[in-house]
């Protein structure tokens, strides 16, 4: 087994064990402050910890000097391989992998468990029910509660997928892109749990003449109305998420979930304290990142150009800060404030940190409102564009150097996240001793004007490398034209430049160039402050109230202290890092030589891909040489698949979810067993 592959068994079978103590602290140990405060130290304490060293060992990581040798070392073994393997591909689960499934059946055993263990103790003690309750309502009411109770282990795990800077995430070779699924999985079964768990007591309510109680706000338990307000404000939340509604209503989407803290506040009120212990890892990672991101995302960026395609593709290019490394593949979240200030929109990045140590590129295709009037904007002759950056986010390794060959499956835009690949083997291949991957891109467009989307293989900033260096075989599908257009019914290509502003800044790690080392300094130092806080209120606030046999501390004000110091511990420290490496980060910013640009310019071009088009440079020739188009086809998944005589063969697939599930059916089929494949997308 590699390094890394003891590293990421050493970390999962820790938290199995975190799991073991999450799972069996709240059947007995909720009753009094003493209790609550161990299940808080055992159980967030453990976590945090992991989550310390884990930033610490990627430190240590993003150090090695080879990065080729690095990936090939940090590769995963043939047993690994094979269950990452698809073996379920179908609506609405995706694309699940052996591994995945694995996991997911021992979760779903864990939720059976945790539910039979909880009504077997339940069902145990019904003697002790109501006074004039029947032995079924009690037999109703208890069930009820215990579905909420499960509810809560999906909520432990609901935060991790979308906390992007986390090192839980890294350590276990998953992205923030490749485990939204997991997010929305989780969401999903919390979801129907709450909801049963909310008509179970209705119902309750309604047959034993107790509906006053869905608004009783009680002092010395659970409060009700808290609970209903939260389930009512979670219902717009998932209705709004369904497939269907999302991709039609996105924007809905995308503002009614932030009504994720209201949720949170009103859910942590109807459960208390003990059960907001149970889930505080993940929700404490989540503001940690969350504010962090916060932070970074009030700074401007420093936007030096931007490339117009014909086929409404744009390309923009960023200042950045040669100390900032990104892997191929990563994805960089982008406001515009001129269009929307609270939209955040991921796109790929396109550039190669190596390659250009300067600059970091995205690539947009207009389809939809928000890229749409971004298009309109950069054709209304601006001299500058403000816009707000996050990330970027990415695999910690580039894995796919491994591979014999690399088969690049695309559809539309989902070209680019492959641009990146391709940059990283024309870099890569400089390097002695380096085996180059053969390499075949299938591309699939509507028209050929999308051709010009290949143009983007090629940095911007002309490198001397050539792209003939690599055994690259394109296969361009055009599926709605039957033959070449002319050059003249094509626009050309156009590069804007930007004025530089002094209140602009290039993209950097959001605490420099030892962000993990930092990212675990705030983790544990802002747990042990939290720790230390709530230890002083309890002793000499809560405590002694507590013990006054004439009152006693209200139940969801507890929860309220814990919010309140979670959120006070993770601004003090958070705030306080952030500023020191901004002015580290300001530094290295000043010593970048930048663009001095009066005036914007617009140049103009020619794409070589249409007949009489002059082919600009010898490394257009190359691409051009290695690219061949078919008109009024469509691909041949299968055939090319299972055609491929290497050993060990990485299929890559991005763009529309049929594409998708179609190679990943190929290569589950056992036809072959030289393909291991890779979805690369933010959707099942």
């Amino acid at each position: 087994m590699s390094g890394k592959g003891m590293v990421r068994a050493i970390f999962l079978v820790v938290f199995a064990v975190w799991l073991m103590i999450w799972v069996m602290l709240p059947t007995k140990l909720y009753k009094n402050t003493w209790t609550r405060n161990l299940e808080t130290t055992l159980n967030s304490t453990y976590f945090s910890g992991q989550a310390a060293f884990g930033c610490a060992y990627l430190h240590f990581q993003n150090k090695s000097t080879d990065s080729s040798n690095h990936s090939k070392r940090l590769g995963l073994d043939s047993a690994t391989a094979l269950l990452k393997q698809p073996v379920v591909v179908m609506a609405p689960l995706g694309i699940v992998s052996a591994l995945e499934l694995t996991f997911a059946a021992m979760f779903v055993a864990l939720l059976i468990w945790s539910l039979a263990n909880y009504l077997y103790v339940s069902f145990g003690n019904l003697h002790m029910h109501k006074e004039g309750e029947k032995i079924w309502e009690a037999k109703l009411r208890s069930v009820s509660l215990r579905l909420g109770y499960v509810g809560n282990i999906c909520w432990a795990f609901l935060f991790f997928p979308v906390t992007r800077g986390s090192s839980v995430l890294p350590l276990i070779g998953l992205t923030s892109e490749s485990s939204i699924k997991y997010h929305i999985w989780l969401g999903h079964l919390s979801n129907i749990l709450f909801a049963a768990h909310t008509i179970g007591f209705i119902i309750y309510w309604a047959i034993t003449n107790q509906m006053a109680e869905m608004v009783e706000w009680s002092k010395t338990w659970v409060s009700n109305v808290a609970g209903v307000i939260a389930i009512v404000i979670a219902m717009p939340m998932w209705v709004t998420s369904l497939p269907q509604f999302r991709r039609m209503k996105f924007e809905l989407f995308f503002y009614t979930h932030h009504l994720y803290l209201l949720y949170i506040f009103f859910y942590v009120l109807h459960v208390g304290d003990a059960y907001f212990c149970m889930i505080l890892p993940g929700i404490f990672l989540f503001l940690i990142d969350r504010y962090l991101r916060f932070l970074q995302s009030r700074q401007r960026t420093a936007l030096l150009s931007a490339r117009i395609l014909p086929c409404g593709l744009l390309e923009l290019n960023f200042s950045k800060t040669p100390g900032l490394y990104y892997n191929p593949t990563s994805i960089l979240f982008v406001n515009v404030p001129r269009i929307s200030k609270l939209q955040w929109h991921p796109f790929t990045v396109s550039s190669n940190c190596n390659m250009e140590t300067d600059e970091l590129s995205v690539v947009i295709k207009c389809q939809g409102s928000w890229s749409d009037k971004l298009y309109k904007e950069l054709g209304s002759s601006l001299d500058r564009l403000e816009v707000s950056t996050e990330g970027p986010y990415g695999p910690t390794s580039s894995h796919f150097l491994r591979h014999e060959c690399l088969v690049l499956v695309s559809g539309g835009s989902g070209i680019t996240p492959f641009i990146s690949i391709i940059r990283e083997i024309i870099f890569q291949i400089q390097k002695p001793n380096f085996k180059v991957p053969r390499v075949i891109m299938i591309c699939a467009f509507k028209s050929s004007a999308d051709l010009a989307m290949l143009d983007l293989l090629l940095p911007i900033s002309g490198t001397p490398q050539q792209i003939s260096q690599i055994q690259l075989q394109i296969e361009a599908y055009i599926t709605r034209e039957e033959e070449q257009p002319m050059t003249e019914t094509h626009k050309p290509l156009q590069t804007i430049w930007f004025k530089p502003s002094p209140l602009d800044s290039p993209i950097s790690a959001t605490l420099g160039p030892n962000n993990w080392l930092w990212l675990g300094a705030i983790i544990s130092s802002s747990f042990l402050m939290f720790l230390l806080l709530l230890g002083i209120v309890t002793r000499y606030y809560i405590y002694p109230i507590d013990h006054n046999t004439e009152q006693i501390y209200h139940f969801s004000y507890r929860a309220l202290w814990d919010i309140f110091l979670v959120c006070v511990c993770i601004f003090i420290v958070s705030s306080v890092v952030f500023m020191w490496c901004k002015k580290q980060n300001a530094r290295e910013a000043n010593r970048i030589q930048k663009r001095e640009i009066s005036t914007p310019v617009t140049s103009q071009g020619v794409s070589p891909w249409f007949s009489g088009a002059e082919l600009e440079s010898l490394s257009h020739q190359s691409l051009v040489q290695a690219t061949k188009v078919h008109f009024g086809s469509r691909p041949d998944f299968k055939k090319t698949l299972l055609d491929l005589k290497e050993s060990d063969v990485g299929v890559l697939a991005c763009g529309p979810r049929k594409m998708r599930h179609d190679v990943a059916k190929i290569c589950a089929s056992g036809l072959a067993q030289n393909l291991h494949f890779e979805s690369i997308s933010f959707t099942l």
